[in-house]
């Protein structure tokens, strides 16, 4: 049964939208943003409060930029950047090449007028009511739904008017990420969007959370209203994706010598498993032989600059004593101090760093650097996305060659991570159908009823 195009549009009408808080009219945006950047500014700035999830090296720092620019200008009020650690100086190099006015800041007595950047390690030096526009970089800070930080963000930042969360990886295994991001950006609460669109499987007497069948498409209808994800140009409509061809990625498998595993851990055929319980006892054993194997990848290409990635302190002290070459960032250097590190290996002053990608894994451009190492991976589809594409990005002109160091045990983190990688583009596929359809939509949460039909009241009530 066909329906007719006006109820249709009553319909459409009725489906939930994000409410338009931002500006009824988008001004002239800076001529350097690419015409895709231009479209994700002028969205943010009319809904006011929006995420920003383009991937790594389309120009979420610029998207950004032009918000806070064009956000401050409207209202005369400061605006501030939130970066993971030493993003801010990349920020502010960023800022300078296009002519912004901004400034990296460590305390709230150094912040002024225009576009203040400030680690999210220095949050509680800043005073949030001295901003009127905030945009977190890597958003994806705000993970955990019970996190301190999470909530303190919330809290720091409510009523801000003027508000972005930008990421490439929203959400890659966890749609309860999307609710604290539309509870940090006003749009509905985390709760409140969980029990609209999703059901927690009790089947497994567990707290995932899975989208209703019928409240899927409606879910993502709704994110398209106040967000924008892309993995190229295209994605958002009809823009040219020249240009945004990403180089050619290679990894390279390396199994480490044979080491010797406690019986304990291996199962009745004699196969170690790794589990909760044991992985740290397994890879403490297995260390040597991946750090010696990691030094011999690095030593066949030693002129090359290299990232080490390791997922603990014994795996980074293991790799120092097996790579003198490579410095070092670890939790318990001062925040000068990693800063000054990661500086060092952007300048090639130092050729070779090792590190945690929760310490230098987000927001990074290290696109000067083709060649990294795995030497201990965790079971976090994220981490491994982010700490990737800290060199295979646009930009990147070189074959990014990724070195897997595994041990005996190890290969069922990889089958996880690769389960999460399907599940993530999974959800980038639905995000991109619905922002096509999104398109020339009205973000407003309300429409006036208009009648178009003249009806008759009956007699017994127009004889009243």
């Amino acid at each position: 049964m066909s329906v007719h195009p006006d109820y249709r549009q009553f319909l459409s009408r009725k489906a939930l939208r994000a409410p338009a808080r931002g500006m009824d009219r988008c001004p002239e945006l800076a001529t350097h943003l690419f015409p895709f950047q231009a479209h994700c500014v002028d969205h943010h700035l009319r809904v006011g409060a929006g995420g920003c999830f383009l991937d790594t090296g389309l120009g979420k720092t610029e998207v950004q930029l032009e918000f806070c620019q064009k956000a401050v200008e409207a209202t005369n009020e400061r605006a501030l950047i939130l970066t993971p650690l030493a993003v801010a100086g990349q920020t502010k190099r960023r800022a300078e090449k296009w002519g912004y006015e901004a400034r990296v800041i460590r305390n709230q007595s150094e912040a002024g007028a225009g576009i203040n950047i400030c680690n999210y390690d220095r949050i509680d030096r800043i005073d949030a009511s001295g901003f009127g526009v905030v945009s977190l970089d890597e958003a994806s800070i705000l993970k955990s739904f019970t996190g301190k930080t999470t909530r303190s963000l919330i809290d720091l930042f409510k009523d801000c008017r003027f508000k972005l969360a930008a990421t490439a990886t929203p959400a890659p295994n966890d749609h309860m990420e999307l609710g604290n991001y539309a509870e940090f950006l006003e749009i509905m609460a985390a709760n409140e969007m969980l029990s609209r669109f999703f059901i927690n499987d009790t089947s497994t007497a567990s707290q995932h959370w899975r989208l209703k069948g019928h409240a899927e498409r409606p879910f993502w209808d709704w994110m398209a209203s106040w967000s924008r994800m892309a993995e190229k140009p295209s994605d958002l409509g009809e823009f040219s994706d020249d240009g945004y061809d990403l180089p050619p990625f290679e990894i390279i498998r390396h199994r480490a010598r044979d080491s010797r595993i406690d019986n304990e851990f291996a199962d009745m055929f004699g196969m170690v498993t790794l589990s909760a319980t044991n992985v740290h006892d397994v890879k403490r054993q297995t260390i040597e032989a991946r750090a010696e194997k990691a030094a011999d990848a690095v030593g066949a290409d030693v002129d090359e600059p290299w990232i080490i990635w390791c997922d603990t302190d014994y795996e980074a002290d293991a790799l120092k004593a097996a790579i003198p070459s490579a410095i070092e960032i670890r939790g318990s250097q001062s925040i000068d101090e990693k800063e000054e590190k990661i500086a060092a290996f952007e300048s090639g002053e130092a050729r070779h760093i090792i590190g945690k990608p929760s310490m230098m894994g987000f927001g990074l451009d290290w696109s000067h650097c083709a060649r990294m190492a795995f030497v201990g991976r965790s079971y976090s589809y994220e981490t491994w996305y982010q700490a990737v594409r800290r060199c295979w990005r646009f930009g990147q002109t070189r074959t990014l060659k990724v070195h897997l160091i595994v041990a005996e045990g190890e290969s069922e983190i990889g089958r996880v991570i690769d389960r999460k990688s399907a599940d993530h583009h999974r959800m980038k596929k639905a995000m991109r159908e619905a922002m096509r359809r999104a398109q020339g939509q009205s973000s407003a949460v309300k429409v006036a009823y208009e009648p178009t039909n003249i009806a008759r009241l009956p007699e017994w009530i127009s004889a009243a």
